[in-house]
């Protein structure tokens, strides 16, 4: 093992945003596998970028379908002129 510490360059909110992007049916079992975080953090991180207005969540059935607003500005002062789809952009 390295004793280099990981990172990466988008937060865990981030790799939500792109998974939710991929796989707008995706359970939240799945967007977490696929993070690599618990099921009980993709809900917390869905529920702050539902609050946010970056993702809106529709009951089909008995599932959750999740769209991602892609005209949403980003947060960060030093990218509030870049929108998600820009980012989103980078992924597909």
């Amino acid at each position: 093992m390295s004793a280099e510490r990981s990172w990466t360059f988008l937060s865990n909110h981030g790799h939500v945003l792109v998974a939710v992007a991929r796989q707008p049916d995706g359970r939240i079992r799945d967007i977490a596998a696929t993070v690599g975080i618990t099921e009980r953090a993709a809900q917390l991180i869905l529920r702050d970028l539902e609050q946010s207005g970056y993702v809106a969540k529709t009951k089909v059935g008995r599932r959750n379908v999740y769209s991602v607003n892609a005209d949403g500005m980003l947060r960060h002062p030093a990218e509030t002129e870049t929108s998600v789809r820009d980012l989103l952009s980078i992924f597909h």
